[in-house]
């Protein structure tokens, strides 16, 4: 991919990324806890778009937030399809952002290592 259509997705992803963030914020779905979205890759054929997310909670409240954020995608992706001008409008898919839980997984590994010098 050149870097001048690479540049063009970027700022795709970025609009994307801050029309459905926004329009989260006032959805009333009590499902939805306490959402982040951290990211959105709009496919090359802008017909689907994967949009990353963080939630914190038990699993229950993830599980409860993934299934609000499955019954507002149509709203959502209607209302990305209104606001950016593309050749088509992609369809929404939410996907629990990988790199929070690595993050997480990591800090712990790191403090367990600390504790064991502190200790050893």
């Amino acid at each position: 991919m050149s870097g001048q259509s690479n540049s063009w997705r970027r700022k795709v992803n970025e609009s994307v990324r801050e029309i459905v963030a926004d329009e989260l914020a006032e959805l009333t779905d009590p499902g939805i806890g306490f959402v982040t979205i951290t990211g959105v890759d709009v496919a090359p054929d802008l017909r689907n778009a994967t949009v990353y997310y963080s939630v914190m909670g038990t699993e229950t409240e993830r599980e409860e937030t993934a299934d609000a954020l499955a019954r507002a995608a149509p709203r959502l992706q209607a209302i990305v399809g209104r606001s950016v001008r593309l050749k088509y409008t992609p369809r929404l898919h939410f996907e629990i952002d990988p790199s929070i839980d690595e993050g997480l997984r990591i800090s712990g590994l790191l403090a367990e290592l600390s504790e064991d010098e502190v200790d050893g």
